[in-house]
């Protein structure tokens, strides 16, 4: 079996709600939450301008829902390796992380 890492973010409440609604409209259960956030993750990390995207959605405001995913430890060093690359030209910025899940949350709601 493939190893696994958990990560933990925030978001705002409504795109909690947003999130679940499209996981499930997307035919996916509730256990299954994992696995299309890290889809979107992986659509997001293939962008060339995810710094900018990320950057953009951090200026979101009301992170008061904590969430938890389980990956594969390759996505999770994908997503390592991606805030080492937006720190480069955002070296300010703060909660790096839960920044690429939120955004990849909303380019995938976006894009559907």
């Amino acid at each position: 079996m493939e190893a696994k890492a958990k990560i933990t973010f925030v978001l705002p409440d409504v795109l909690q709600k947003e999130c679940r609604e499209k996981i499930m409209k997307d035919g996916y259960d509730m256990r299954g939450k994992s696995r299309w956030i890290s889809e979107a993750i992986e659509l997001l990390l293939a962008m060339k301008n995810y710094p900018e995207l990320v950057n953009l959605s951090n200026q979101m405001k009301g992170f008061e829902k904590v969430e938890s995913v389980v990956m594969t430890k390759d996505l999770k060093k994908l997503l390592d390796n991606a805030v080492i690359e937006i720190r480069k030209p955002y070296p300010s910025m703060e909660g790096v992380q839960s920044g690429i899940v939120r955004t990849a949350i909303m380019q995938r709601i976006l894009q559907s």
